[in-house]
């Protein structure tokens, strides 16, 4: 029996693809296909030996900018050791200029143009049948060596496309991977550096098979499921309905993420999932983009900063969703002081991630076919990422880089937000100059290109703070030694700081809080620990203000930090009152 295997390069092995899935379902039982998947880290030569010894006749591949460079150098390779196996490319890189593609991969046979199910298995018919080329809509190739492109065909009704989720093989490794599903094609905006501006409509797919699908997954181990439909909530009957659905039958420990339009959701859906949602069960992604609404109005991207605004804090005060929002430099007429502003804008909201990510100029988007109107210079191959414009220089485009760098391992990663709210709000002017300025630092210092261990970034936040700062340092490094100890499960050998106090100064102070526990508060008196414990899980310092989650009290302290040894929480108390200082 023939034998296709369908492939991609994931970025990491931890996600999933779903095209290849979706691909498999629709040419089932007709046609044999296989699906391997490997990641864009995986060495040339284990792909390749691979997809070798599978010995298909066909190999199809699913392409995007992340991977679209490493599939080449694969293709390359297996057509020189197995030229006659039948190579075919799609996804959303290679849907666009299809004649460069052909151009410039030889090895290529056929390319599938947008959406690719019923293509890719009429496609395979021809194959293996009539060789007919010319009745596969939505393909192109070479014909008597000149480009042939064939008509794409009519969009598919989703609501009868077969679950692409029952694989016997992928059932195995559910709960470690990211599950990606979709109700939904299209997207009802025409943001011009976005690929789903070209699709006009938004299609579902059938609401009751999605469901049984999700509680599929989730009966057999799925954790993390991403939904990516590219506004979910467009329709907010359909949200509420998914909503109240996820709520209802959604098992402990599953996550589900959705990208969402932030200015068009209601503040009634906001206060059900508030009110109904348990805490940890939803993850909103929201592409802010920009605030600057000339550079809004010329990428025809409509976005009410305020309406976003009130959605993202009426969320955050909730305190049951965690949101990720994205911002893209490089957009036109958005110059460095305007993308300071939109950062700050952004930052203001303090979401739990804040995304910085620079301008790609992706085939087949309306800023790349009109990308000489702000003098766009950009990468020739895959990401096409921006090099400046007429208003960005690249040295702007370097800084903006710095920024990335560091807003990503001190606010991202959440392993000191006392100490980064501090900063942002008491140190420095705004929260994009903190960052501009350590993240300039940073590369200065030649840590850009080499790794840090927890204790590296507070010794290199605390060098930072006391070259540019150093009047602010007491408070600094007392707040930094609280984000610290919070953020440990089992008490730390060494700290990144030189202990405040002499062993028999502690042994005093530990003698003062068995004779009174009360000294740290009711909670504290709860644990009732004795000396042993004292000594073996907690550790103390003298802070010269009291920090806490609520803010800080300029009123130094004693901060004693006590690890569980079963359960690796920690615990923090700080002395309250100045008078328990003179009592210790």
């Amino acid at each position: 029996m023939k034998k296709a295997v369908l492939s991609t390069l994931n970025a990491k092995y931890i996600h999933t693809n779903l095209a290849i899935r979706n691909l498999k379902a629709f040419s089932s039982p007709e046609f044999d296909v296989e699906i391997a998947e490997y990641t864009i880290k995986d060495p040339l030569m284990n792909i390749v030996s691979d997809l070798y010894t599978k010995k298909a006749d066909v190999v199809g591949f699913s392409c995007y900018i992340w991977n679209i460079e490493e599939t080449i150098s694969v293709v390359k390779m297996l057509k020189k050791i197995s030229p006659e196996t039948v190579v075919i490319f799609g996804g959303p890189e290679v849907s666009y200029d299809v004649p460069y593609w052909l151009e410039r991969l030889p090895e290529v046979d056929f390319f599938v143009i947008g959406e690719g199910e019923e293509t890719f298995k009429s496609l395979l018919g021809q194959i293996y049948g009539g060789q007919n080329w010319e009745e596969v809509n939505g393909i192109g190739y070479l014909k008597d060596g000149k480009v042939k492109i064939n008509p794409q065909r009519n969009k598919l009704d989703l609501r009868e496309l077969p679950s692409p989720f029952r694989f016997e093989e992928d059932l195995h490794d559910l709960s470690k991977r990211v599950t990606y599903i979709e109700t939904s094609r299209g997207c009802p905006f025409r943001c011009q550096f976005c690929l789903s501006s070209i699709e006009v409509g938004v299609r579902y797919f059938d609401r009751e098979k999605v469901k049984d699908d999700i509680r599929f997954l989730m009966e057999h181990g799925a954790k993390t499921i991403k939904f990516v439909d590219r506004t979910f909530n467009i329709s907010r009957s359909y949200a509420m309905e998914m909503f109240r659905f996820l709520i209802d039958e959604h098992r402990p420990g599953t996550v589900f993420q959705f990208e969402i339009t932030a200015d068009i959701m209601r503040p009634e859906v906001i206060d059900f999932l508030n009110k109904e949602a348990p805490a940890g069960l939803f993850r909103f992604e929201i592409g802010v983009q920009s605030t600057n609404d000339e550079t809004n109005d010329l990428v025809l991207r409509k976005q009410n900063f305020s309406k976003l605004t009130r959605t993202v804090t009426m969320v955050k005060e909730g305190k049951k969703i965690d949101q990720h929002l994205d911002l893209i430099a490089g957009l036109p007429e958005e110059d460095y002081q305007s993308f300071r502003k939109t950062f700050n804008d952004v930052f203001e909201l303090r979401p739990e991630e804040l995304q910085l990510g620079f301008l790609k100029m992706l085939r087949g988007t309306g800023l790349r076919i009109n990308a000489k109107q702000q003098d766009y210079i950009y990468m020739d191959n895959a990401p096409y990422e921006i090099l400046g414009n007429n208003v960005l220089s690249f040295d702007d485009i370097v800084r903006i880089k710095q920024v990335e760098d560091v807003l990503e391992k001190y606010w991202n990663d959440h392993r000191m937000d006392e100490t980064i709210e501090y900063l942002v709000t008491n140190v420095f002017d705004t929260p994009f100059d903190f960052f501009q300025s350590f993240g300039s630092y940073w590369e200065g210092r030649g840590w850009s290109r080499i790794g840090h261990q927890l204790e590296d970034l507070f010794r290199r936040l605390h060098e930072f703070l006391s070259e540019t700062k150093s009047g602010h340092i007491p408070t600094i490094e007392a707040i930094m030694k609280y984000d610290y100890l919070k953020n440990q499960r089992y008490k730390p050998r060494k700290a990144w700081w030189q202990p405040t106090l002499e062993k028999r100064d502690r042994s005093q102070v530990y003698q003062q809080i068995l004779k009174d526990p009360a000294l740290f508060g009711s909670d504290f008196v709860q644990l009732n620990l004795n000396e042993k414990d004292l000594h073996k899980h907690t550790l103390l310092e003298r802070l010269s203000v009291t920090p806490s989650t609520s803010g800080i009290k300029e009123e130094p302290c004693y901060l004693l930090s006590y690890y569980e040894p079963v359960s690796g929480t920690a615990q923090l108390f700080t002395s309250a009152g100045s008078d328990i200082l003179q009592k210790i």
